[in-house]
Formats: C-alpha cells, sequence, structure tokens
C-alpha cells in the first residue's frame, strides 16, 4: 500500500526546544512498515530539514501536495491557541492543524480513503463526528482506550529489546537516585503527590518545559535537553515515576518514558492508581504516594548493582512485550487491510 502519513514532529533528532515525544518510536514504526513492503510518503512539512537542518530526503520522501494513496495515517493534532490557530504567516504560527484540515477534507470526506487516526494524546472529541465515519478507525496509545478505539501502543524495535542486557545494565554506576524526563503539561496534580515531597529528599533532576515551578522551590528543574540526552539522564539514574495526566492515567496509556527509561536500567515506578497497566511493572514498584517513592528508591539502591538488580531490570524488560514493533505492526496490517467497523 501506499500511505499517506502526517505527523507534527521528527524522524531524527530535532531541535530542542519542541515538544515530541514521538522521536522514540515514530522512526522504527515507518521503518518496519516499509519493510513489510508498504511505500510511505509523509504529508507535512519536512520539520527534519526545515527546523533541525537534517536532510534525509535521500531515504524518505514528502509531499505537501494531495497525492493519491490507499490509506492515510494520522497523528492526530489538536488546537493549540496562539500557536496552529492563528493565521497562516503570523510570528510563532505552524500549519499543522490547517493541513491536517486540509488531508481530513480531501482524503477522509472526499474520497473516502481508509484511515487510521492515531490519537496519542487523547485530544478527539468524544463527539467528534470522525468517530462515527465508517472509512475512520481510530486508535489510542491505551491499554483501555475509549468506546470503539482500538489499541496502538507506542512502539519499541524488537532487536533493542532483545538485545538489552540486565547484567550489564545493573552494572553501570548511577549517581542520581530520582529523574523525571517530560513536560509539565497537566502533570501538576500527578507531580505534587508522587515527585515532589520525594524529590525535596533526594538528589534528582527533571528535564523537560516546566513553565510554572514557583510551587516546588529548591527542586532541580534542567529545562529542555536534546532528545540524545534523554537515555544520558535515564543510564545515570536509578528510578523514574511514569507521571501521567488524568485522562492518560483514566485509559491506562502509559508514555513511551516506560521503554526509555527501562532500557537505560532506570527502574520506571507506576502510581497505583493508573488504570490497566499493572501486569507493564512488578507489584515491588507500584506506588502509592510520595513516601512510597522514597522507600522504593532507598530499596533500589540497598540492591544496586546485585543480582537482584539484574533479576528487577529482567523482570521490567519481559514486561515492555506488549509495545514489541512485530505486534503493532500486526495491529496496523490487520487494520490496514480489514479496518474495524464503526459503532454504530
Amino acid at each position: 500500500m501506499l500511505i499517506g502519513y502526517s505527523f507534527w514532529g521528527f524522524l531524527g533528532p530535532g531541535v530542542v526546544d519542541t515538544p515530541d515525544g514521538g522521536r522514540s518510536h515514530r522512526r522504527p514504526l515507518v521503518d518496519g512498515l516499509r519493510q513489510a513492503g508498504h511505500d510511505i510518503v509523509f504529508l507535512q512539512l519536512n520539520r527534519d530539514f526545515c527546523d533541525a537542518g537534517l536532510d534525509l530526503t535521500g531515504s524518505y520522501r514528502w509531499d505537501v501536495g494531495l497525492p493519491e494513496l490507499d490509506a492515510l495515517f494520522l497523528e492526530w493534532r489538536w488546537p493549540i491557541p496562539g500557536r496552529n490557530t492563528t493565521p497562516c504567516g503570523r510570528p510563532g504560527h505552524t500549519c499543522d492543524l490547517h493541513r491536517q484540515a486540509e488531508l481530513v477534507a480531501h482524503y477522509i470526506h472526499r474520497l473516502g480513503t481508509p484511515t487510521i487516526l492515531w490519537d496519542k494524546d487523547r485530544q478527539l472529541d468524544p463527539a467528534d463526528p470522525l468517530r462515527r465515519t465508517r472509512n475512520v478507525t481510530i486508535c489510542e496509545a491505551a491499554m483501555r482506550p475509549s468506546p470503539g478505539a482500538t489499541p496502538l501502543f507506542f512502539p519499541v524495535a524488537d532487536a533493542i529489546l532483545d538485545s538489552a542486557d540486565p547484567t550489564r545494565l545493573a552494572a553501570q554506576n548511577r549517581a542520581t537516585p530520582l529523574v523525571y524526563v517530560g513536560n509539565q503539561y497537566d502533570r501538576d496534580e500527578a507531580f505534587d503527590t508522587f515527585f515532589a515531597p520525594a524529590a525535596a529528599h533526594l538528589p534528582h533532576l527533571i528535564a523537560g518545559k516546566w513553565s510554572d515551578t514557583h510551587r516546588w522551590p529548591g527542586l532541580n528543574f534542567v529545562g529542555r535537553v536534546p532528545f540524545p540526552q534523554v537515555a544520558e539522564i535515564h543510564a545515570d539514574a536509578l528510578a523514574t515515576v511514569l507521571l501521567l495526566p488524568d485522562r492518560y492515567a483514566e485509559a491506562g496509556q502509559i508514555t513511551q518514558r516506560i521503554f526509555e527509561a527501562v532500557l537505560a536500567g532506570c527502574m520506571p515506578l507506576l502510581p497505583a492508581g493508573v488504570r490497566g497497566t499493572a501486569e507493564l511493572v512488578p507489584a515491588s514498584l507500584h506506588v502509592r504516594h510520595a513516601t512510597d517513592v522514597r522507600h522504593r528508591v532507598g530499596w533500589l539502591a540497598e540492591i544496586a548493582g546485585t543480582s537482584d538488580h539484574a533479576d528487577l531490570i529482567a523482570d521490567c524488560l519481559r514486561r515492555l512485550a506488549p509495545f514489541r514493533l512485530s505486534t503493532q505492526h500486526g495491529v496496523l496490517d490487520r487494520l490496514l487491510r480489514h479496518p474495524e467497523p464503526v459503532p454504530s
């Protein structure tokens, strides 16, 4: 199939001052689809070249027109006031939403092109007519997705999972007990409950865009970091907390941070109230509040470098099986060939 793929982000490392969690998994997903025999054309602006100066046109194809397609794949975009809702050409404007509207009108409504809409941020309105459009399949990266939606998790390459060495990861020196890598967006309550009180008593690091930090004086916010540095931060840390907005926690949506951390040997502490994800993290790493976080970090410091530590890392790696790229490609192959029926 020729698949038109719409995303607003990067295939490579991108630039520092922009949010794009897809950098950890978008390129493996695309490359896997191409290895399966599909042809991919990207339908948004080539931000790797225009913003980051990385020329990937020798390996991938972009088209800002309306090429003939067999299927459309949308990483769903939503209105962001002052950014993509402003007139084209105005300072600070990004045209992702306008371009997506053009693609929806042409391919979904005019041509009836089979479409997978991946609502990665759970921003599609529950009442949006696209949920009832016959040629559209809604996917969410959640264990308990919205009614009518299909789970499609953020993928990690099988080879990367298979090559991870728990013994080597356990033996690494880890100077920072607790870290968090990610942006503030809708995470204040989880941060207050699980992270901030623990971090006040532990060496720690918080990387990402946190615009309003006055509530947490003294905590070590370092701002956004280059994407390759994410792995370095996790590799130097004993543990992180999987902080989630309520809309993620209610649906059991764990972000790519879980495998970014585990593959670096950084143990993911999971808030116990996150729906449907207990099997993704060993029970010994579930936490109910910041006191639990402190206790778990203390325990991890005691076992660091031992066989118990290696066994725990191995257990975490095994539990990443649902994120395997081969599994997600199986989902996509089924949906591309036999789209899910729209609920009546």
